[in-house]
């Protein structure tokens, strides 16, 4: 099921899956919930299954508000508050992942089980320099380099060389519905903004945490110390994947997930 539910002041594109307790997928910096099109087919025999694309992005209408963390989370939460959900499972991966950490954080009764896919507690030199250096090959070299760049860092070079054509259709797509500069550069900002290391010690939800050894763009050692700071999270690490584990590697990926949540 695909609907447009008004959410604040916008309108977000959301898609629903499944049959079961509610599964909410928060997605990434590309900000389409088709990221999550195999992973909700998976999990939609045992999960209601929901995720939306992020405010400004996908199919999702233009809004005035500037695009922080804090705002999509708290789209997030009014998405629940619409759809009659008091408590959820949820899947954060990158960006999704620190706006699953602010709802965990900030509205804990919302909040089943929490599982954060490929993320970070907050920023280090190298991520800052990561993405400033994204930040100018957008700028200086336009959005299809931009988005080649994010498929060679985020894909795992072994993947990229056996799926060289289907890598270079989904950059196509991703250019035909770029959201424009000046909203990708917000979108970065709002990654590089996110600073919950001081609050997610206080989450109490049961926590997953996952990354894979070769991430490129959140490295094994951000999961590291998030899994350090939230008490009793577990850890999980998959040999390979890069950051688009759940895509490049999913089966691994969700044998973990649902170790996790089917125990």
């Amino acid at each position: 099921m695909i609907n447009q539910v008004e959410v604040a002041d916008t309108r977000l594109h959301v898609v629903r899956h499944g049959n079961g307790p509610p599964l909410l997928l928060l997605v990434g910096l590309g900000g389409r919930s088709d990221f999550w099109a195999g992973t909700i087919e998976h999990f939609a025999p045992d999960f209601d299954c929901i995720s939306f694309d992020h405010r400004k992005t996908g199919k999702s209408a233009p809004s005035d508000v500037i695009t922080t963390v804090e705002v999509l989370a708290k789209d997030a939460i009014a998405l629940l508050n619409k759809l009659g959900l008091e408590k959820v499972d949820i899947i954060g991966h990158s960006l999704g992942g620190a706006m699953a950490q602010y709802i965990a954080v900030h509205a804990p009764e919302r909040v089943n089980r929490l599982v954060l896919s490929a993320t970070w507690a907050g920023p280090t030199g190298f991520f800052q320099s990561l993405f400033d250096h994204r930040k100018a090959v957008l700028k200086n070299c336009g959005p299809a380099e931009y988005l080649l760049q994010g498929n060679l860092l985020g894909n795992p070079g072994w993947w990229s060389m056996g799926h060289h054509e289907t890598m270079v259709a989904g950059i196509d797509a991703r250019l035909k519905a770029f959201v424009g500069l000046e909203i990708e550069l917000e979108r970065m900002a709002a990654v590089c903004g996110h600073d919950l290391r001081a609050l997610v010690p206080n989450i109490k939800a049961k926590t997953l945490v996952v990354c894979a050894q070769d991430d490129s763009i959140t490295p094994l050692p951000l999961s590291e110390e998030l899994a350090r700071l939230i008490p009793g999270a577990r850890l999980e690490i998959l040999p390979t994947g890069n950051h688009f584990a759940p895509n490049t590697t999913p089966e691994s990926w969700r044998q973990k997930v649902e170790g996790f949540l089917r125990p």
